[in-house]
């Protein structure tokens, strides 16, 4: 048996889902993301057509942007989930929750268009996030780039494929042979980018840029590693089976597990520092040097 081919070991051993199940979870994610790139496709290079809005904090004080394609296609998924499981619950970066706060096993995080700086200028490596959660665990993820149609699939408990081909990290066994990405040297707290510029220096390669694509490329042996920081749960929730189902490992800068408790009463602070590697080695080797001194 070729080794993409293997079973891997379940990461979250408490997690028992039916098969059929997650066929159906899997078929409805599918068209999620087709819906919401439908939508993507119909803006993408016609900047007359996209709105911006700014997005503020509680001191009135812009931290990122949306476009109207990102509500438009957060919209298109929500109808699409919502139609085919209507006792579940929707987090999306743009309308929260949905249909109402309350709790649920299973919880669908979406993020429309993660990367929308580079979207709203023309850059097709943007891309449609999709998580499902199981008692807040992640069980699925798909990273969706619709305009270059890359679209990755992980799942828990099975090989993640990309356009339904399986996909495996390269083996990276110091970080000074490393490729590293990151969105930008820019996006880090003063401490934190001290800490980032400490790894920086050790890989062979930096690079920026690329955004949610850049954990796609990860998955499928093109990148080692990838460090980033003040990310909500609907940016990087997908990443987990994505990555850990190509033999891959994502925490937080700490080397934690993630965790998001799916609850709307779950008032925890929801900014994270995560950093994914395709082998131990050089995930362990980073570490070492994002620790916050």
């Amino acid at each position: 048996m070729c080794d993409l081919c293997k079973p891997l070991a379940l990461a979250n051993h408490d997690v028992d889902i039916k098969h059929e199940l997650l066929d159906d979870f899997i078929r409805v994610a599918n068209e999620a993301a087709d819906a919401a790139g439908d939508v993507v496709k119909q803006f993408f290079g016609k900047p007359h057509l996209i709105q911006t809005f700014d997005k503020c904090d509680e001191d009135g004080c812009i931290v990122e942007q949306a476009t109207s394609a990102d509500i438009a296609a957060e919209d298109a998924m929500i109808s699409v989930i919502i139609r085919n499981f209507p006792n579940h619950l929707v987090f999306g970066e743009e309308r929260g929750w949905f249909p109402e706060a309350r709790n649920a096993d299973y919880v669908w995080v979406l993020d429309p268009i993660d990367g929308t700086t580079s979207f709203k200028n023309g850059v097709p490596l943007f891309g449609t996030l999709i998580a499902l959660l199981y008692k807040s665990k992640p069980i699925l993820g798909i990273i969706d780039q619709p305009i270059l149609q890359r679209r990755w699939v992980g799942v828990h408990g099975r090989r993640t494929t990309m356009d339904g081909r399986p996909v495996q990290t390269r083996p990276c066994h110091h970080l000074s042979r490393a490729t590293l990405y990151a969105s930008s040297p820019f996006h880090f707290s003063d401490e934190e980018q001290e800490a980032f510029h400490r790894v920086t220096a050790k890989v062979q390669e930096p690079m920026f840029g690329a955004e949610c694509f850049t954990y796609g490329l990860l998955a499928s042996g093109f990148v080692d590693v990838v460090v980033q920081s003040f990310l909500g749960p609907y940016d990087f929730l997908a990443f987990i089976p994505i990555i850990e189902g190509a033999g891959g490992i994502v925490t937080d800068w700490d080397g934690q597990k993630l965790q998001w408790e799916a609850s709307p009463d779950f008032t925890a602070p929801t900014y994270y520092r995560i950093i994914a590697a395709g082998d131990d080695r050089v995930h362990q080797d980073a570490l070492e040097y994002l620790r916050i001194i």
